[in-house]
């Protein structure tokens, strides 16, 4: 086999990650949005709205359409102060079990509290309040997929309880400590097992460790001239074993698939073994496939160590493009015909008006940034064109193959959006839209500021159901805000995924909570009757996300009562002592055999 052997740690995450990433809000210590001078602004050069560049629109924009309070800014408390920490529920003997089998180990606070919440909106708030989550006692950096099987063992002999950490970029409550946890808990963070085993190009399959980090996979991939094309929007922060186990799609899943489309072969160390198959056929007949088992799991049943994805020869053209409709109606139906008429770009995304709006405020001085640049071209648009700025909308688009494949598609592509009313805002609009995706989550830090709680759900729904989910669900969030005496609200949609049979939709939800008793309260009460909103009009409980702990009593409804008995005997097998003890999916604890 023509293999090219990676076998270095490639890994851009130091061991302490706090080193480089914030302790209390989302990414790099160096990129966040700032209120300066009057204005507000992107620190860092990580990505194109930074540069120290000021936003003069977004600050009107959210003192306008938010009602928000600026000149009254809320910071977060201070960091805690090791002595501030809980001290650790671990017994000497199995720390001194791990030392000598060479896993390497922190009861230290700051590891300890890093590795005991994701990003949910509820877990960032009580850290900028000085309110802790329950802490893992222990945190155990494995370097292979040995030190996992002896940590695995170790865990049964002590009686500890494991939580796998990759990224921590989980937004399902995933990484919480269950209430009510006796025995210590160690968090395994994977990211030391973070190669890239090897490339075969012959077979177009990369083998990899499970903790690389997205970015860290495609540079090294990418040095080879190869691409595994999955790009979440934590692709920079969350890792492969994460995609695995929460089922992950990617913004390019058109041209590459999702995670499960790329899975070639997986292993799981589980308390009764190695789970795998026997080789890494492309495709096996044999019964159920047992890689569904390990996809979507979420910790509940083993470690994911090492992943063999499909890869691809890096494209030799890539380019953007935007195109603009006078209503969402009508962007929905041209994402409707690309997606029959199988003519999906790698990424083709459509935001609402509320969306189009909101990119507008986040031009920078020069106007670099936001969709429309000019007065000329607003004149263009809303006088030439006739379209109405308060129900226009935009679409992004990105090709990628051939120049030949990429000019054709292009080509087809704007031939169907005029068909539906739309025309072409060219390609540094499409490339802008692609990447808000990735500062997007730094709003959220600046909104916390004056008292702004923002968040973002996920669902999937056939075609026919798609503006039905969009408008109900906006229209039940303003009406659960408004029956709770809060009028400052901004709801917005995009859809974001296309497949033959339906479409995926995001909503982004954020509220002023100032006078709101408990405002992370009332968030989740509204999101709920969002989620119960979206199952009632034909949604799903979620596309990518994953369930964690927050979703779990949608369950038996999406899977029915036999197919959560399933889950329920699978995690009985496989752990029948519950050492993968974070609960998520189903509840913290199987139930008995007897009742199976």
């Amino acid at each position: 086999m023509d293999q090219k052997e990676r076998c270095q740690n490639s890994s851009f995450l130091p061991k302490r990650r706090q080193e480089l990433l914030k302790w209390n809000g989302w990414g790099y210590k160096d990129s966040k949005f700032m209120l300066k001078d009057s204005a507000i602004m992107f620190s860092g050069e990580r990505y194109p709205i930074g540069h120290g560049e000021r936003l003069p629109l977004f600050l009107r924009w959210v003192e306008t359409e938010l009602g928000l309070d600026t000149s009254v800014q809320y910071h977060p408390q201070p960091e805690p102060a090791e002595q501030d920490y809980p001290p650790p529920n671990v017994r000497q003997e199995f720390l001194a079990a791990l030392t000598a089998a060479g896993i390497s180990h922190s009861v230290a606070g700051d590891d300890r509290l890093w590795r005991s919440h994701g990003h949910t909106m509820h877990e960032i708030f009580a850290l900028r309040s000085a309110s802790l989550p329950p802490l893992v006692d222990v945190v155990v950096w494995p370097e292979s997929h040995e030190h996992v099987v002896r940590l695995v063992q170790l865990s049964g002999e002590h009686d500890v309880a494991l939580i796998p950490y990759g990224g921590g970029t989980s937004v399902t409550g995933a990484l919480l400590r269950p209430a009510g946890e006796p025995r210590t808990v160690a968090s395994v963070d994977t990211s030391q097992m973070a190669r890239v085993l090897s490339v075969c190009p012959t077979n177009l399959t990369a083998r990899c460790e499970a903790g690389i980090i997205g970015q860290d996979l495609e540079r090294v991939l990418q040095s080879q001239g190869f691409t595994c094309g999955h790009e979440p929007d934590s692709y920079e922060f969350s890792s492969l074993g994460g995609w695995v186990a929460t089922r992950a799609s990617g913004m390019k899943k058109n041209v590459y698939g999702n995670i499960e489309d790329l899975l070639v072969h997986v292993r799981l160390v589980t308390p009764r073994g190695v789970l795998e198959r026997g080789c890494r056929a492309p495709r096996l007949s044999a019964g159920p496939d047992l890689h569904q088992v390990v996809l979507g799991s979420e910790g509940t049943l083993g470690i994911i160590t090492e992943v063999t994805l499909k890869i691809r020869p890096v494209p030799p053209c890539r380019r953007y493009g935007g195109l603009m409709f006078p209503q969402f109606v009508c962007g929905v139906r041209f994402m409707r015909d690309v997606a029959a008429r199988r003519l999906q770009p790698a990424s083709v995304r459509l935001m609402d008006n509320e969306q189009f709006k909101f990119g507008q405020a986040l031009k920078t001085a020069s106007g670099s940034f936001g969709w429309i640049k000019s007065a000329l071209q607003k004149a263009y648009i809303t006088k030439w064109k006739g379209f109405d700025p308060d129900t226009l909308c935009i679409a992004t688009l990105m090709f990628e193959g051939t120049e030949q494949e990429v000019a054709e598609q292009e080509r087809r592509v704007l031939e169907l959006a005029t068909t539906h009313g739309g025309f072409s805002v060219g390609e540094e609009n499409g490339k802008r839209g692609y990447m808000l995706t990735f500062v997007i989550a730094y709003i959220r830090d600046l909104a916390f500021d004056f008292q702004m709680l923002s968040e973002s759900f996920e669902t999937s729904m056939p075609w026919d159901r798609c503006l039905t989910v969009c408008d109900s669900v906006k229209r039940r969030v303003r009406q659960e805000c408004s029956d709770r005496g809060v009028s400052s609200v901004f709801i917005t949609c995009r859809v974001t995924q296309t497949y033959d049979a339906g479409a995926v939709v995001y909503f982004y939800f954020a509220f002023c909570y100032k006078g709101v008793a408990d405002p992370v309260r009332m968030y989740e009460d509204v999101e709920a009757a969002a989620r119960d909103e979206i199952l009632r009009c034909g949604g799903s409980i979620s596309h990518h996300h994953g369930v964690g702990k927050i979703r779990q009593r949608w369950m038996e409804e999406t899977v029915s009562a036999p197919g959560l008995g399933v889950l329920r005997a699978t995690k009985q097998y496989l752990d029948p002592h519950n050492v993968f003890a974070c609960g998520n999916l189903y509840g913290q604890l199987p139930e008995p055999a007897s009742k199976l």
